[in-house]
């Protein structure tokens, strides 16, 4: 099926948006180790600022999302985010850079991924037909997984062999691109909504969530894979030097298998899809998250460069057909004036449940050492799975056909 020319653009820019978040996001605790000699529970601090604007912005940016023009918002955010790349490399330039400036910067950079996560989903609905949902959001996914391929892999390499400041040079220029393709989408215009308070919009999406039992189960099993998964990340890179013994580039490739399982999930999905039925692509994901956790444990007792490395592939391969099938089973049953609200929830729920997960990674760090970080995120891992498993979303034979909610 052709897309149009303003979703092929939208594309790009979500690759190129992507990159520059992944690049900023490994660079980041491997200048905060390397170059400000941050502790274990100091990068779990940093994964928190990064990733807290997930906690407290998606919600109001869901609802300007269904007030105001997406594409407008995802370019006006993305612009933040190349100008706290570009503070970023003249601070390290100057020799200037602290372990707070560091956080704070990460902070503004990361409200453009957060407008991206809450805009791109209705934008999408709104520029491709129905029947091409899956198809249009397994293009988005494989230029995220390209993205989360390549980024974690250039900026271990950036930092490591030329250094911090071309890291986020490369960030700000891709960012600042994407929010120029973004100027250039053609958004269909769409009947103002009647303004009204916004409490009153946040509890009617709300309820819709809440009331829906296939999207209750979706959500909560996203929330503690993000829990799971951040109690890991906000003492990876320590422990990877550290225990793993691995430098720089060493800890960049085993971040970059993420964005490489990525790929070659996305590239597998039309085939998955073809082959199974759609609850059970559903469950896929987590129980990958969840064979992920365990290579990452077993390197407690084994230290090797290749079990961190299929951790993270795992972690990037299987979750890809769930972030696929999640959103395009959200999409067919939410109506088209409250999609930005429910991807706001759903971008708080899951993505506010990262800070939360790289805090209690750096308190556990903090009180008990990184091997319990990797044992309790295993566990998070644990009542993911379980939760999606006995959901009716896993039984679904295919995708719902209407946008009326399931009730309970």
């Amino acid at each position: 099926m052709p897309f149009p020319a303003s979703f092929r653009r939208l594309v790009w820019s979500n690759l190129l948006a992507q990159s520059a978040e992944q690049i900023g996001l490994a660079a980041a605790p491997l200048v905060a180790v390397f170059a400000l000699g941050a502790t274990p529970a100091e990068t779990g601090l940093l994964q928190s600022a990064q990733t807290l604007p997930f906690l407290l912005l998606s919600i109001p940016l869901g609802v300007v999302a269904d007030r105001r023009s997406r594409r407008t918002l995802m370019a006006f955010a993305e612009c933040a985010r190349a100008f706290a790349m570009f503070c970023v490399l003249l601070l390290v330039l100057s020799h200037s850079l602290t372990l707070p400036l560091l956080a704070l910067l990460g902070f503004l950079g990361a409200t453009g991924t957060v407008a991206y996560n809450v805009g791109a989903p209705a934008l999408v609905s709104a520029l491709v037909e129905r029947a091409g949902l899956a198809a249009a959001n397994g293009r988005i996914e494989l230029a995220r997984s390209v993205a989360y391929s390549a980024g974690p892999a250039l900026g271990g390499l950036l930092v490591g062999w030329i250094g911090a400041a071309s890291a986020y040079g490369f960030a700000a220029t891709s960012s600042a691109i994407a929010a120029m393709l973004l100027a250039g989408v053609r958004e269909p215009a769409r009947t103002p909504a009647v303004a009204r308070h916004f409490l009153t919009e946040l509890r009617e999406g709300a309820r819709f969530v809440a009331r829906d039992a296939l999207l209750r189960p979706m959500l909560a099993t996203a929330v503690f894979f993000n829990l799971g998964f951040f109690i890991l990340q906000a003492v990876y890179v320590p422990y990877a030097v550290q225990r793993l013994h691995l430098s720089a580039s060493a800890v960049g490739v085993t971040l970059g298998a993420y964005g490489v399982g990525m790929v070659c999930g996305a590239l597998a999905a039309p085939l998955v899809a073809r082959r199974i039925a759609f609850g059970r692509m559903l469950l896929v994901g987590p129980f990958c998250g969840l064979a992920a956790s365990l290579a990452m444990v077993a390197t407690l007792v084994a230290p090797s460069f290749w079990l961190a490395s299929a951790s993270f592939f795992l972690l990037g391969a299987g979750p890809i057909l769930w972030t696929v099938g999640s959103t395009t089973l959200r999409q067919a049953i939410t109506p088209a004036t409250m999609m930005g609200r429910v991807s706001a929830l759903n971008s708080t729920a899951t993505y506010g449940a990262r800070p939360l997960g790289a805090l209690a990674g750096a308190a556990i760090s903090a009180h008990f050492g990184m091997g319990p970080c990797l044992v309790a995120a295993t566990l998070g891992f644990v009542v993911q799975a379980a939760i999606i498993a006995v959901s009716p979303a896993a039984r679904l034979a295919d995708v719902p056909d209407d946008a009326a909610p399931l009730s309970a």
